[in-house]
């Protein structure tokens, strides 16, 4: 089994597909895109299969597929019901923006899919727009309403921007009044290509959290499980529900149970670290199943204690964009 050196029982990849984006929002790329990578450094569908199965022997039992966006990838259902056929994993799991998804929930419904984040930061047609860098509001909505009535669980992932998108707060949690939806508000990180942002207010856990209390009598805590990366509430008598993730505070590590592997196949014991190995290039080396199980067990032995402190080992500032680490 997969463990660090503080207890923790690794059981969840996220898994990057390609580091491509359809869309070029303001928190994740500079409006003229990032550097995306030749085709032959992605991982294939093949290479990304074998690591999921070698993962899953080791107690990986979910999978995240992330980007970029994956399913401006060719042909990402194949790799979705490549991945579904392995018995050992018990959830696939697949954020996204939206733009692309709408005429293949029927068949994520047929395979090993359980939830689908669907990335909106606006309810406006015009400041999705502003943020986004494109005009695709109206697709979106759509999808999300399809998304809705499908059986997948749907979470909207909204990135906390301040003196963008934070008097939209109360218009999100409205929308789980009759809608079976979790809204999960993120604080925003610096990984946009760019570096951290200068802003007049910190819209962090608390400040969001003290916002949401403030339009409502009565907020009931939700129950997570223990390695949820979001604190969760609820409007009494509303149909859904709402979380809050503190990326940026980092106040959920003590129960991490996830590692990260981009489209390039680097891997990441953590969000905030530089990569530690690039699985990618073992692979193509030709090493075996074993020598890949050896490596695994070796190197989440290193992951850090929490974000702050692979943060503080880097080399580098960051500077990164969310779409090359995979949201």
């Amino acid at each position: 089994m997969l463990s660090d050196n503080f207890g923790r029982q690794i059981s969840y990849l996220r898994l990057a597909v390609t580091d491509r984006c359809n869309l070029r929002c303001q928190y994740c790329m500079p409006a003229h895109g990032i550097n995306i990578v030749d085709k032959e450094e992605l991982l294939t569908f093949k290479e990304m299969y074998r690591v999921t199965k070698v993962l899953s022997e080791l107690g990986v039992h979910k999978v995240r597929l992330t980007g970029g966006e994956p399913f401006v990838r060719k042909d990402f259902i194949k790799l979705v019901e490549m991945i579904s056929s392995n018995k050992l994993l018990e959830e696939i799991n697949i954020t996204t923006n939206g733009v692309l998804i709408l005429n293949h929930i029927k068949k994520l419904e047929t395979l090993k899919v359980k939830n689908i984040n669907l990335s909106i930061d606006s309810l406006d047609k015009d400041n999705f727009a502003k943020i986004t860098r494109r005009d695709t509001f109206e697709n979106v909505f759509e999808t999300l309403e399809a998304l809705e009535m499908s059986s997948l669980n749907l979470k909207l992932n909204c990135v906390v921007q301040s003196g963008i998108n934070t008097h939209e707060i109360i218009e999100f949690i409205e929308l789980t009044k009759h809608k079976k939806i979790q809204v999960r508000f993120i604080e925003e990180m610096p990984f946009n290509g760019v570096g951290q942002r200068l802003t007049k207010e910190m819209w962090n856990y608390n400040k969001i959290l003290n916002h949401i209390k403030s339009n409502y009598t009565n907020i009931i805590s939700v129950k997570s499980s223990k390695s949820s990366t979001s604190h969760n509430f609820k409007v009494p008598n509303y149909i859904g529900s709402f979380g809050i993730i503190p990326a940026f505070t980092r106040t959920i590590c003590n129960d991490c149970n996830r590692i990260r592997i981009t489209s390039i196949g680097m891997l990441k014991n953590c969000l905030f670290d530089n990569g530690v190995f690039n699985i990618r290039d073992f692979i193509r080396q030709g090493a075996s199943d074993t020598e890949l199980k050896q490596l695994f067990v070796r190197i989440v032995k290193q992951k850090p204690k929490n974000g702050f402190i692979a943060e503080a080992n880097r080399k580098h500032n960051i500077s990164e964009s969310m779409s090359t680490i995979g949201g």
